[in-house]
């Protein structure tokens, strides 16, 4: 018989104090689950309108996934949604929106969701997908959208949720940025 146990994983609500934590976990996200769908400058890109947005743990809808590792709480995934109409970046992405969305007739957003790279592929991100949709639609929002990086879309896709547009930017070193805008009926 296998003693192995699988760690308890817990979620709740993000707090300011989190910051630092969450800013350590998305940089080694980035450079780590990124490497198999694109190259160093593709990565490279795609951190100009990826990191923190303060607004979403302000508004009490970024989740943390925890648990416990050497005697120690740590930080083993990160996500949301959001009430407001900025699809996807951190607190230094141009073009933000941060008015609040109308649930009646416009769509919630899945925001920022992170991985540790030792815990990928185990359902961290299915989780924080739950976590941000039955909160949602507690709000009252029917559809929910998302802006999918192209590691990201296969998780997505396999969630239900649909492309509606694909949108290249070009980034100051010269690579394209890929974001994709995925919805779901809630």
């Amino acid at each position: 018989m296998d003693n192995y146990e699988e760690p308890l994983k817990t979620h709740r609500i993000a707090t300011v104090d989190d910051i630092p934590a969450i800013m350590g976990l998305m940089r080694l996200a980035i450079a780590e689950n990124m490497k198999s769908f694109l190259s160093a400058a593709e990565i490279e890109a795609a951190q100009e309108t990826m990191g923190v947005d303060r607004s979403l743990i302000n508004d009490g809808t970024y989740f943390v996934i925890e648990t416990m590792h050497e005697g120690k709480t740590v930080i083993i995934g990160c996500g949301g949604w959001g009430k407001r109409r900025t699809l996807y970046g951190g607190d230094h992405t141009a073009g933000r929106d941060d008015s609040l969305s109308d649930p009646v007739t416009e769509a919630a957003r899945i925001r920022a969701m992170y991985t540790h790279p030792e815990w990928t592929r185990q359902g961290i991100g299915s989780l924080l997908l739950d976590l941000g949709e039955s909160a949602a639609r507690g709000e009252g929002f029917k559809t929910i959208e998302l802006g999918a990086t192209v590691p990201g879309e296969p998780l997505y896709l396999a969630r239900g949720y649909v492309e509606l547009e694909r949108a290249t930017t070009v980034a100051a070193n010269g690579s394209n940025n890929v974001v994709i805008k995925m919805a779901k009926i809630l």
